[in-house]
C-alpha cells in the first residue's frame, strides 16, 4: 500500500485502464456552466492581466448579434443539455446594453434545459454610470450581482486605479441589495503598507454591507501589467509573507464573524450562496466559452476538448462574422492533463476532490496523479488531509500553500 492512502480509497488507488487515451465516463446528462467575456473597459486598472481592452465606442447590435452567434455554433455541438449558470465577465459587462444581457439569457435559455432558478451573474464596476443601469440588467435576466469594490479605502482606490470613490462604492451596494436576490462583491488585500487592524475594519465596514458571497483576493503581481514595471524598479513594495499570512487569517475570521466562510482560496460565502458558477469550473464541469479570449472545456464523444478564442476584439468580431466561431485551437486533452487540471481546480476547494469523480473525469485514479512522496509529506505536515468518505482536500494551512506545493505533488 503507497503511504498515505486511507483504507477507504481503494478504489482510488486501483488503475483505471490500460488505455492512456480513456473516454470519459461522465453523464452528458451533467448541467454545463456558459461563461460570456465582454472584453471592454472604460480604463485598464494596473493590478489586472485579465483580456480586457479600452476603446472609443462600441457598436453594440453588431457585438450582440457575434455573441448570440458563436453561442447558437457552440450549443448546436454541446446538444440540449441542462444549464446551470451563464456568467457575464470581462471586462466590465456593465459596459453592455441591458437589451443585449436580454437577448443572450433568452437565447442561451432557448438552446438549453434551464431551471427556472438558473443562476445569472453579471460583473459591474460602481461607477455612478454603470450603477445607473443596474435595474436594467435585473429587468434583463440578471439575478446575481457581483460588484468590483475592490476596497473602501480612498488612497487604495487610487492606488488601484479605480474609477469610482467610496460614497459610489456604498451608494451601488445599497442599490445592488435592493434589487438583486444574490450580490458579492470583491475587495483586494495585502496592498503596500497595509495594516492589519485597518484591513479588519475596512472588511467589517464591507461585510455590514449584507452581502451573502465575498471575494477577497490578496493582491500580487502579473507580468505584463503596468504594476508589474512599478514593482520592478522599486515604486511599491508589497507586505512580507508573514504579514500577508497574518492579513489572510484576519480575512478569515473577520468574515466568520458574520456568517461567511472560505468555500474556495478567495471566496466566501453563506451556506448556499456559493457561486454555482465558479463551482463549475473548480469541480471539473463542462462550461461553454463565449466571446474574445474566452476558455472552454466541453465533453464531446467521450473526450474533453479544451478550446479557447482569439483574444483581440476586433480579430474576434471578424471571424465568427465570417465563419460563426472564433476558435483558434481546440484539442483532446490527454487523461494525464484532465487530471493535473481536475486537481488544480479541485484542490483550492474546502470540500476537496472526489477520487471517484476524477476517476471518470479523467481516466485516471488519484494515486496516479500524484507523486506519493510528495502525498505523504503534505498529508504529515498537516496541509493536505483525508476526509472520513475518502476525499482528499487542502487544510486551510495547505491552501495558503497551494502555489509552491501543487507544482511538486502533481505528476
Amino acid at each position: 500500500m503507497v503511504s498515505g492512502w486511507p483504507a477507504a480509497s481503494s478504489a482510488a488507488r486501483t488503475r483505471s485502464t490500460e488505455d492512456p487515451g480513456a473516454p470519459i465516463s461522465i453523464p452528458v446528462t451533467e448541467p454545463l456552466a456558459l461563461y460570456i467575456h465582454w472584453p471592454f473597459c472604460a480604463a485598464k486598472c494596473p493590478y489586472c492581466d485579465f483580456n480586457s481592452h479600452v476603446r472609443d465606442g462600441v457598436d453594440q447590435a453588431r457585438w450582440r448579434a457575434a455573441l448570440r452567434r458563436e453561442l447558437a455554433r457552440e450549443a448546436a455541438r454541446a446538444g440540449r443539455r441542462p444549464l446551470a449558470s451563464i456568467f457575464f465577465g470581462g471586462g466590465t459587462p456593465s459596459l453592455m446594453a441591458p437589451e443585449t444581457v436580454a437577448a443572450l439569457i433568452t437565447e442561451a435559455r432557448a438552446l438549453f434545459d434551464a431551471p427556472a432558478d438558473l443562476e445569472v451573474t453579471l460583473e459591474a464596476n460602481p461607477t455612478s454610470v454603470e450603477a445607473a443601469k443596474l435595474a436594467g440588467f435585473r429587468a434583463a435576466g440578471v439575478n446575481r450581482l457581483s460588484l468590483g469594490v475592490q476596497s473602501l479605502e480612498p488612497e487604495a482606490l487610487r492606488f488601484l486605479g479605480r474609477k469610482h470613490d467610496v460614497a459610489q462604492a456604498v451608494a451601488a451596494l445599497e442599490a445592488a441589495r435592493a434589487l438583486f436576490p444574490r450580490l458579492s462583491f470583491d475587495l483586494i488585500y495585502a496592498r503596500p503598507g497595509q495594516a492589519e487592524a485597518a484591513w479588519r475594519e475596512e472588511l467589517r465596514r464591507a461585510l455590514s454591507l449584507a452581502a451573502d458571497h465575498l471575494s477577497l483576493y490578496q493582491l500580487t503581481i502579473e507580468p505584463g501589467t503596468r504594476f508589474a514595471t512599478e514593482h520592478a524598479r522599486g515604486a511599491f513594495a508589497l507586505p512580507e509573507d508573514d504579514d500577508a499570512a497574518r492579513l489572510y487569517w484576519a480575512t478569515v475570521e473577520e468574515a466568520a464573524r458574520f456568517g461567511l466562510h472560505p468555500y474556495e482560496v478567495s471566496n466566501y460565502a453563506q451556506p448556499g450562496a456559493e457561486s454555482r458558477h465558479n463551482l463549475a469550473y473548480w469541480r471539473y464541469g463542462d462550461y461553454l466559452g463565449i466571446g474574445p479570449g474566452a476558455h472552454q472545456r466541453l465533453t464531446l464523444d467521450g473526450a474533453l476538448l479544451a478550446a479557447r478564442r482569439h483574444r483581440a476584439p476586433e480579430e474576434w468580431l471578424a471571424r465568427v462574422e465570417r465563419d460563426g466561431h472564433a476558435a483558434t485551437e481546440e484539442e483532446a486533452l490527454a487523461p494525464e492533463d484532465r487530471a493535473r487540471e481536475a486537481l488544480l481546480m479541485g484542490l483550492r476547494l474546502a470540500e476537496g476532490v472526489d477520487p471517484a469523480r476524477l476517476l471518470a473525469r479523467s481516466g485516471r485514479t488519484l494515486a496516479e496523479a500524484v507523486d506519493p512522496a510528495m502525498l505523504a509529506a503534505c498529508l504529515d505536515e498537516g496541509y493536505l488531509e483525508w476526509t472520513p468518505g475518502g476525499r482528499l482536500l487542502a487544510t486551510a494551512e495547505g491552501r495558503m500553500r497551494l502555489d509552491a506545493m501543487l507544482p511538486v505533488l502533481l505528476r
